[in-house]
C-alpha cells in the first residue's frame, strides 16, 4: 500500500494514494467474494472484470504489435470472468491450414502474409456493394473488448480477449435485401504469401457462413485485434470473425469477401466431410463428433498436454441464455 502515516510526517494522503487505496480495497473485497463463493453477479459488471485483472495480473498487454484498444462492452454476454489463455498459447497453438496442418506451423510461418494493403468486398444481395479498405473498416464503428470462450471441436478451448465491434454494424451500413438469407464469408488463398494453399487437405479459397439472424447477433463480432493489439498474422490479420457459440472453424480468418446470398452456401469443412462438421457447428456436449466426444474439453495452458484435466462442455459454449432462441424448435442434433 502507498498510504502515507503521521510517522512519515504527513497528515493525509494524497489523491493518488486515496486511489491506490480505492484499488487494493477493490482487489481485496474481489478475492473475499470469490473465496465466499458470492462472485456472481458482482463479477459480471465491468468494474468487476477490471478489479479481477488487477487483483490476478492476468492481462498485461503483450507489447508485441500495434496497440488496439477497445471499450468496455454492453452487449449481453461479451465478457466471460474466466482466466485468458496466455497470449504466447493463443498465438502459437493455431489452426491456419493455409500455413500448415500442425498447431505451429501458423506461428513459423505466417509472417509471410502481407496484411496492407487490404480491401474487403461486400456483394450479393444488398444494396449497397462495394470495397472497404481496412483503414475504413477499422474507424467503422468504435472497437470493444469482448473476452470469449473458444471452443475448437478438436476438443480443446481457450479464453481471449478480442477486440472488434458486432457484424451488425457493417451488414446494417450495406442494407441486405429481403431475399438474403445466409452471409459468406470468403477467406485469402493466395499461394505466394500462403504456403499450404494448393494442398488438397481442403477447397480453397477457404469459405464459411451464417444464417442471417446468426450473423446480425450482437456476439458475432468483426475482429481486428486480440489481447489490446492488433491481430497476429497467424490468428486471422488483419480482419476475421468470431462467433463465439460455435466450433472455432466457424470463425473465418483474413477475410477478403462477405458475399450475402439466399441459398445456404457451402463451407470449407462441410463439403471436405459433412458428416463431421455440420453447417451450423454449435457447440453441443451432447452431439459428438464421429470420431470423439464432445462432452468435454482441454483449457491450453492448464498444463498437461493431452493429458491435461478435462472440463465439462457447455452448451453453445457457455452462450445458451443469449443465442438458444436463434435455434428454438430446430432438432440439434439432425442440424449439427
Amino acid at each position: 500500500m502507498l498510504i502515507r502515516t503521521k510517522h512519515q510526517g504527513f497528515e493525509h494522503p494524497t489523491p493518488s494514494e486515496i486511489t491506490a487505496r480505492a484499488a487494493y480495497q477493490t482487489r481485496r473485497q474481489w478475492l473475499a467474494q470469490l473465496a465466499a463463493g458470492a462472485a456472481g453477479a458482482t463479477l459480471s459488471t465491468w468494474a468487476a472484470r477490471d478489479a479481477w485483472a488487477q487483483a490476478t495480473g492476468t492481462y498485461p498487454r503483450p507489447g508485441k504489435l500495434a496497440a488496439l484498444p477497445g471499450a468496455h462492452s454492453a452487449v449481453a454476454g461479451a465478457v466471460t470472468m474466466e482466466k485468458l489463455t496466455d497470449y504466447k498459447d493463443a498465438t502459437s497453438y493455431n489452426n491456419f491450414y493455409e500455413f500448415g496442418t500442425d498447431k505451429s506451423d501458423p506461428a513459423r510461418n505466417a509472417h509471410t502474409l502481407v496484411t496492407r494493403p487490404w480491401t474487403v468486398a461486400v456483394e450479393g444481395l444488398v444494396n449497397k456493394p462495394g470495397k472497404y479498405a481496412i483503414e475504413d473498416l477499422l474507424k467503422l464503428s468504435p472497437m470493444e473488448e469482448r473476452i470469449y470462450r473458444l471452443r475448437c471441436v478438436e476438443g480443446w478451448s481457450m479464453v481471449i480477449p478480442w477486440v472488434g465491434y458486432s457484424l451488425a454494424e457493417l451488414i446494417r451500413r450495406v442494407e441486405p435485401q429481403g431475399s438474403a438469407k445466409y452471409v459468406e464469408f470468403e477467406t485469402l488463398a493466395d499461394p505466394k504469401t500462403m504456403p499450404f494453399v494448393g494442398s488438397h487437405v481442403l477447397d480453397w479459397p477457404y469459405t464459411e457462413g451464417l444464417r442471417m439472424d446468426e450473423a446480425m447477433h450482437p456476439l458475432t463480432l468483426l475482429t481486428f485485434g486480440m489481447y489490446g493489439e492488433v491481430l497476429p498474422n497467424q490468428d486471422g490479420a488483419p480482419v476475421r470473425v468470431v462467433v463465439p457459440w460455435k466450433y472455432g472453424f466457424k470463425s473465418a480468418k483474413s477475410i477478403v469477401k462477405i458475399r450475402f446470398v439466399e441459398k445456404q452456401p457451402g463451407t470449407a469443412w462441410n463439403k471436405a466431410a459433412a458428416n463431421e462438421y455440420g453447417f451450423y457447428s454449435n457447440v453441443n456436449p451432447n452431439v459428438d463428433h464421429p470420431r470423439w466426444s464432445q462432452a468435454t474439453e482441454r483449457r491450453i495452458g492448464e498444463g498437461g498436454g493431452l493429458f491435461a484435466p478435462r472440463r465439462k462442455t457447455l452448451l453453445f459454449n457457455g452462450y445458451e441464455a443469449q443465442v438458444g432462441q436463434l435455434y428454438a424448435g430446430m432438432d440439434l442434433k439432425k442440424n449439427y
